[in-house]
């Protein structure tokens, strides 16, 4: 099999369109994105805005007739998947490549659940400071994409392909051996910083300075790597250190996109982070009193 020369994107907020305008400043024939009613209008007239230059990305209408893509990266949130599913449906083919770059640990396999697990790799995105402000995004630093098989000591063709296309558009990436336990170690950062920040109200900054502020994401953290120790996943205490090498990059004025999402009145994703561990915590018979009580205070912010 050749290059990747034919890439669709499922969704537009930060995420989705950084990969669009590093895919676009690649060769603009090389992306589309796929939307659907209000959304295929609004991106069709007014494009992307990403730090300052506008992308009029084409888009392509989820009932319209159009060739498989060699790739599809899934870049919405949680509670959108299901629309996300059905609007990719006719760009899969028999050689798509799906790439989920959502948080969380069960994209993956809802995702695959429709389209075969063989179409699937694992990703996770780590140190990205996007902002959302309506259709304009920004940020300082891309961070690195985390992606490839279960198991990368072997690589396989399709890994290989992807990262040639990464390479080519300036993306920053790493194949890890262990794709589940970088899986898990995302999790882990999300249940951290993303809720403590929502409840706190906090850009990464709060979480550089202050003491109290680590100790509330440290806290929520550690119930993960118990849980993960009960699964059989290799992810320890360690792991939280190593994450503060990566917020230590962060624009300290950078916010999480739970944190986003709570100051635009959306809808978050607190069903999978705290929701999630809670389940993992009555599966495993862990307790995980702190993101029962961030699962809490979360909901009731959505609320107001």
């Amino acid at each position: 099999m050749g290059s990747i020369r034919d890439i669709s994107i499922v969704g537009a907020g930060a995420m989705g369109a950084f990969y669009a305008s590093r895919f676009f400043d690649m060769d603009g024939s090389s992306v589309s994105l796929i939307a659907g009613g209000k959304r295929y209008n609004r991106l069709k007239e007014e494009g992307l805005v990403v730090n300052g230059k506008c992308y009029n990305v084409p888009v392509v209408h989820p009932e319209q007739a159009a060739s498989p893509a060699d790739l599809i990266i899934v870049a919405v949130k949680n509670h959108h998947l299901g629309d996300a599913i059905e609007d990719m449906q006719n760009r899969v083919g028999r050689e798509t490549i799906i790439l989920s770059v959502m948080n969380g640990i069960d994209s993956e396999e809802w995702i695959g659940a429709v389209f075969g697990m063989d179409k699937l790799l694992y990703s996770v995105a780590v140190g990205i400071d996007a902002l959302r402000d309506g259709k304009a995004v920004t940020y300082t630093t891309q961070g690195k994409l985390f992606f490839g098989e279960a198991d990368n000591r072997m690589l396989t063709d399709r890994v290989r392909r992807l990262q040639g296309l990464f390479s080519r558009a300036g993306i920053v990436y790493e194949t890890p051996d262990d794709m589940i336990r970088v899986l898990w170690w995302k999790f882990m950062i999300n249940v951290g910083i993303n809720q403590a920040s929502a409840v706190l109200r906090a850009p990464y900054g709060v979480f550089q300075t202050s003491r109290e502020a680590k100790d509330l994401m440290d806290s929520a953290m550690r119930e993960v790597t118990a849980i993960a120790a009960a699964a059989q996943i290799d992810i320890t205490d360690e792991d939280i250190d190593n994450w503060y090498g990566f917020l230590s990059q962060l624009s300290p004025e950078g916010k999480t996109s739970m944190l986003q999402d709570v100051e635009a009145r959306r809808k978050t994703e607190v069903e999978m982070f705290a929701g999630k561990m809670m389940e993992l915590g009555g599966r495993f018979g862990i307790a995980t009193p702190v993101n029962e009580t961030l699962y809490r205070i979360i909901r009731v912010i959505e609320q107001q």
